[in-house]
């Protein structure tokens, strides 16, 4: 951080978006609300910028970063876009979808940002106030999750400050993110393939939007085998709870909390965060999961609860 102690947050009104545009032009750190979950964002051409973010995060330096743009047309200035990304883009940007594609050699990107990498992962976020930010500024923004490397994702500013919290210089309040899953993450590649890297909201589905074969694989941004994590034992499928669980529930089985009380997906996913950090703060020693289908985005969930529950990276 410039030199603060603590973390300033403002409402993500015209005033507040224009002292965070400033904030980042200097280089700073501002935490964003996105539809999916509160990205930390910094200019993605500065490399002093970007390094701050791996610094508060405790991020690992060969993990990429998403960059957040407008629209397609400055999806140009940073990538090849071949004909599938450019269909994909017409359907789901704005939306909670990543592409990773071909960097672009002259692309005036900091080269942390990909990581060593030959790609680059871009998305167009449809949230109004990540929208207004980048509108404010002529850079665009990586933005990772607003969380300490390896925890739970931030879904509200009271979840940013709580693990990032005098480590950047603002938050911009904007509520509770609606979606609460990070986004669908694919690759196209230059011979047109297209692989699913990580599940979210956007359901690309067998076939990719030219026909291609879409392949599932986990090679990008946040893809960690041990991530999401909240600081204690995750157990999953869990019906019941034991002594020493905090149960988060699901449908018919009620627990502590509720993903979704009626079996809703979507309404799960938009409170899987919320509830984990729930449990994170419960004096329980261990946390139970409620099974959840693996249809739709409970594919997303699933993906995130198997990553919580998975043990801690090594090296």
């Amino acid at each position: 951080m410039s030199g603060k102690n603590v973390t300033e947050v403002v409402q993500a009104e015209p005033e507040g978006i224009a002292r965070a545009a400033r904030i980042l032009e200097s280089g700073g750190l501002v935490a964003v609300p996105t539809e999916t979950v509160y990205g930390l964002a910094a200019r993605a051409d500065l490399p002093e910028a970007v390094a701050r973010i791996y610094a508060a995060k405790g991020r690992p330096s060969f993990n990429p970063l998403i960059v957040h743009l407008r629209d397609v047309a400055q999806a140009e200035r940073y990538a090849v876009l071949p004909d599938e990304a450019r269909a994909l883009m017409a359907v789901h940007w704005p939306g909670p979808l990543t592409v990773v594609l071909p960097r672009r050699a002259d692309a005036p990107l900091a080269d942390a940002v990909t990581a060593g990498l030959p790609t680059v992962a871009l998305r167009a976020p449809a949230h109004p106030v990540m929208q207004a930010l980048l509108a404010a500024v002529d850079f665009p923004l990586a933005a990772p999750s607003a969380n300490r490397s390896g925890f739970i994702s931030p879904t509200t500013p009271g979840h940013v400050l709580a693990s990032l919290g005098g480590r950047i210089d603002l938050v911009l309040d904007g509520g509770a993110c609606a979606t609460g899953v990070e986004s669908t993450i694919v690759a196209v590649r230059e011979d047109g393939r297209i692989e699913q890297l990580r599940p979210g909201p956007v359901q690309v589905g067998e076939q990719g939007p030219t026909g291609g074969p879409v392949e599932a694989r986990v090679e990008a941004p946040g893809q960690l085998a041990s991530h999401y994590a909240p600081g204690k034992p995750v157990r999953l499928g869990a019906l019941t709870a034991q002594p020493d669980e905090f149960l988060i529930g699901f449908g018919a089985v009620a627990g502590d909390v509720t993903l979704s009380a009626s079996g809703d997906l979507n309404e799960a996913a938009a409170r899987l965060y919320a509830c984990l950090h729930e449990g994170a703060r419960a004096p329980h020693p261990r946390i139970a999961v409620a099974p959840v289908p693996e249809e739709g985005i409970g594919l997303a969930i699933n993906d995130r609860l198997q990553r919580a529950a998975s043990p801690p990276d090594q090296g």
